[in-house]
């Protein structure tokens, strides 16, 4: 007999593209805009809103080491010097 896979609403599914993020994002609008949740959905869309932040801090600092980046040129190995 197979056992039944329950996903867990403590957590979500981590956000790795852009794409994965405005499918998020609109969940997150469509559950918020509801007012009768029951307590999995608000477990559920609190998880989202933690991926979220994840994903958005990573986009930020995926952005400044890209500014701290002098040369973009190839790069050379060290026996090349």
């Amino acid at each position: 007999m197979k056992r039944a896979h329950r996903k867990s609403p403590e957590r979500a599914r981590p956000i790795r593209t852009k794409r994965d993020f405005e499918g998020a994002s609109k969940l997150v609008k469509n559950l918020s805009g509801k007012a009768d949740l029951d307590s999995t959905a608000e477990i559920r869309l609190q998880a989202l809103l933690r991926e979220l932040d994840k994903f958005e801090e990573l986009e930020e600092e995926d952005d400044n080491s890209a500014e701290e980046i002098e040369y973009a040129g190839p790069r050379r190995r060290w026996s090349d010097d």
